[in-house]
């Protein structure tokens, strides 16, 4: 269970103990004593969960003490040693000439990073930053088996971390958790992946599966999640070989789906790659509507579309045809409305009216987003962003040069869209008096975290964290290892001023600049590397600076995803030459890069609001140039406006509406039932936001 527990710490920051003992057996010195070493990693216990580890015997502590040591260090990073090229950064590398960091340099590259300059390590001031430590605190099984029931129950595409914690729940688990599984899976996605993982490990999942399998899609990306591909279907799938039971089982169910034809043409190249695997043929009699499709698709058949239908009548302006088409299809006519206004100015209250009529069919998600969407429809910006789906993140940014919707129209959207989901969330529970949060409006409502990175707190990309009071200076570090080559990752950080205009960069070639200070150039880490890079936010802001952004180059041109570990992150620091380099008590976070790029944006400093921009972005790279910073600026600038200026769904406004729908809001903690905060980490409970707000 210690895997579960895992998934326990890193998500509630609780523990299941498994104390046989009635009566305390260990004296709480000696878990005095544990937890004091905790807090040199920036944790600590609650008194209960501390009472409760008297009950260990004094192996059985010692063994956990070895188990939870491991398990914070390896979520603050500090399970690798860190040794820049400097070791007494930033001091030392503020005191050396341009000349001596230059000649340094050049020795360390001339022997492919074999040689490093003689450094004698300086005893350091210990730490005297005061940080707030995080409680961790006695949970149950039944809290923890919740866990999965949200993740299971999330209308939000899974993450790499959400994955990996579903299975070791079914592994643990197996046939046991049939009977828990919920009995709808709403995110498609989730439910291809949940299923594979039930039809691998567990032995009696083949009806339930079948359940989760409505549409040709639905099978479709069932027989991806089966091969190891990506279920979002935005990579081309790759099919293994299925076994006979398997293409049986898979015919089956799309044997079973009704005019399939429609569907398959939307993904007709994987259907054909798909039907060679599952030898169709062979199946003729047995299944005969499922190999009529595929005959179908083999002989080009034409068959009228939903997406033809209303391509027609977009291009002739038949906003009757529209209309009628759209209203059978909710979703569609709700991701279609802006264009749909544009292309009939003169039908536009009509076209609102037919969409209000439909607009309680509509998902909360898609809801959501037209609401945002219309509610700043008008307001000017240079960009528009999109994040195409798929497993790694990537923006693409377009002139935001978008006809222009009456905003009595755009607020008549956004009323149908507040009254539709007022109206669906009063059938939930009630909330009683319901606090909320105004610093939520920082913090975005999950949609998709199928590309987020594993990191010690999941946020929503655009999110906007503030910087602690106390932080005078910010510290980046990465760490890697090498992959099946010399690999050389580049931290970097690239200032703009507050109208995204490039300054200077702080990166391997540039070690002093702008009051920032880079820990020296690794090029070859067969033990791990580190490099670190220190920003004073005085002395940057002074030079008009607002914008730092945090970017890892694979300059040796290995993807990340290819390197046995690698990962970055930022401290909160006080005195930047008091305590180690690494000081895991001052880590603020940390991100796993291990996407399919050679470059990465995990984060951005607004260092005039004071908060953290989080991005877990991946960018291309031309091929031609050198893979630094400086020849990926463009890149990088379309990034920080995108991400400064976006307006996405947040938390607030969420909240806000179920806190309308299903209780009274107050002004105080003390007053509520319900409390939505910053305080009660509120933005990081995004299984919980996911299954039960986002219903």
């Amino acid at each position: 269970m210690n895997k579960l527990n895992n998934i326990y710490l890193r998500r509630r920051n609780r523990l299941v103990l498994e104390t046989n003992n009635a009566y305390d057996t260990t004296p709480m010195l000696y878990v005095a004593t544990m937890v004091k070493n905790l807090e040199t990693l920036g944790y600590t216990f609650s008194e209960r969960l501390m009472r409760e580890c008297t009950r260990f015997t004094l192996p059985e502590l010692t063994a956990f003490n070895s188990w939870i040591l491991a398990a914070v260090k390896q979520a603050k990073g500090a399970h690798r040693v860190h040794k820049p090229m400097y070791p007494n950064f930033p001091s030392q590398v503020m005191e050396m000439s341009e000349l001596e960091l230059y000649v340094n340099a050049i020795f360390h590259y001339w022997t492919d990073g074999k040689w490093t300059p003689p450094s004698e390590v300086k005893e350091r001031f210990p730490l005297v930053d005061i940080t707030q430590f995080t409680q961790i605190d006695l949970g149950s099984d039944v809290d923890r088996f919740a866990l999965f029931t949200q993740l299971a129950s999330a209308n939000v595409a899974w993450g790499a971390q959400d994955k990996e914690d579903v299975e070791e729940f079914v592994v643990v688990y197996g046939d046991n958790l049939l009977a828990h599984i919920p009995s709808n899976v709403p995110q498609k996605e989730n439910a291809a992946a949940l299923s594979q993982m039930l039809l691998a490990i567990t032995t009696n999942a083949a009806d339930l599966v079948g359940k989760f399998c409505h549409t040709a899609t639905d099978i479709l990306r069932l027989a991806v999640a089966m091969s190891g591909g990506d279920v979002s279907l935005a990579v081309k799938p790759r099919f293994k070989n299925f076994k006979r039971a398997e293409r049986v089982f898979l015919l089956e169910l799309l044997n079973a789906v009704q005019n399939p034809v429609e569907d398959m043409l939307r993904w007709k190249g994987y259907w054909l790659r798909l039907g060679e695997k599952l030898h169709v043929g062979e199946y003729a009699k047995r299944f005969p509507n499922a190999v009529d499709a595929f005959s179908k698709l083999r002989n080009n058949e034409k068959v009228e579309t939903f997406n033809s239908v209303v391509e027609q009548a977009l291009r002739y302006h038949n906003a009757d045809t529209l209309m009628k088409t759209l209203t059978g299809r909710a979703g569609d006519f709700a991701r279609r409305l802006d264009h749909v206004l544009r292309n009939n100015k003169s039908q536009q209250e009509a076209i609102v009216a037919s969409f209000k009529t439909v607009a309680n069919k509509v998902s909360t998600p898609v809801l959501l987003q037209v609401m945002t969407h219309f509610k700043h429809r008008n307001t000017p910006t240079r960009l528009r962003t999109f994040f195409p789906k798929g497993n790694v993140t990537k923006a693409k940014a377009i002139e935001n040069n978008l006809a222009s919707i009456p905003q009595s129209v755009c607020q008549s959207v956004v009323a149908v869209c507040e009254n539709a989901l007022i109206e669906r969330f009063r059938a939930l529970p009630d909330l009683g008096n319901v606090y909320l949060d105004d610093k939520l409006a920082n913090y975005g409502v999950p949609f998709a975290l199928r590309s987020s990175s594993k990191s010690l707190r999941t946020l929503v990309r655009g999110s906007r964290v503030p910087l602690d009071e106390k932080c005078k200076t910010l510290r980046f570090f990465c760490w890697w290892k090498n992959g099946s080559d010399r690999t050389d990752i580049d931290l970097s950080a690239s200032m703009f001023d507050e109208n995204f205009q490039f300054q200077s960069s702080v990166a391997y070639y540039n070690l002093k600049e702008f009051g920032g200070c880079h820990s020296g150039d690794i090029v070859d880490a067969p033990n791990g590397a580190s490099e670190f890079i220190d920003i004073d936010i005085d002395k940057v802001r002074a030079k008009g600076t607002r914008y730092i952004v945090m970017t890892l180059n694979s300059y040796s041109r290995q993807p990340f995803c290819d390197l046995p570990e690698c990962f970055a992150g930022w401290m909160s620091r006080q005195y930047a030459d008091s305590g180690e380099i690494y000081e895991p008590k001052t880590v603020a976070d940390r991100v796993d890069i291990a996407a399919d790029t050679q470059i990465a944006i995990p984060l951005i400093i607004d260092v005039v609001d004071r908060v953290v921009i989080w991005c877990d972005m991946a960018l291309k790279r031309h091929p031609s140039f050198q893979n630094n910073v400086r020849n990926n600026l463009s890149g990088i600038n379309v990034t920080l406006e995108s991400f400064a200026t976006m307006k996405k769904p947040n938390l607030y406004d969420l909240l806000k509406l179920h806190a309308k729908a299903r209780g009274n809001i107050v002004e105080s903690v003390e007053q509520a039932n319900t409390v939505f905060s910053v305080a009660n980490d509120t933005p990081y409970k995004l299984e919980e936001i996911s299954s039960e707000y986002m219903v």
